[in-house]
């Protein structure tokens, strides 16, 4: 699947909510299925900077494809990381880094958070859009 795909699927999600809440319920509920970062690469390289709560997040590369795990101390931002995984996980590193990710707007994610939590959901996909650009210079 694409990214483009994916984002149509999760905004096609959202949209059986009306309210706010029952949108955070269902972040909280994503953060469950949140592939976990393995205990030993919950250190301090992989912690992302600029976020409130504690977030951590892998990468690894298999047949030209990037894959991500984390793990956070926050519900909500543990569904945000689950949310960008889902939609990253398996693709290549310049269609990582070419994705818009419109579906953040279009959900309204950023306008419901805190600012500190938006602060975090830049760092997270800075962090991620980072590891594509590493992958991609080293090929």
């Amino acid at each position: 699947m694409t990214i483009l795909e994916i984002e149509n699927q999760i905004i096609d999600e959202f949209a059986n909510f009306d309210e706010w809440l029952d949108k955070y319920s269902y972040l909280i509920e994503l953060g469950k299925e949140c592939p976990v970062i393995d205990e030993k690469q919950k250190t301090e390289s992989n912690l992302i900077k600029g976020c409130q709560s504690r977030v951590w997040l892998s990468c690894e590369a298999r047949d030209g494809k990037l894959y991500f795990a984390a793990d956070s101390d926050a519900v909500i931002t543990k569904g945000i990381i689950t949310l960008l995984i889902r939609t990253f996980n398996g693709q290549s590193a310049k269609d990582i880094l070419d994705a818009d990710l419109h579906f953040i707007d279009v959900i309204g994610l950023k306008e419901h958070l805190s600012p500190t939590r938006s602060n975090g959901l830049t760092s997270m996909i800075k962090q991620i859009k980072m590891y594509a650009l590493a992958y991609s210079m080293k090929k």
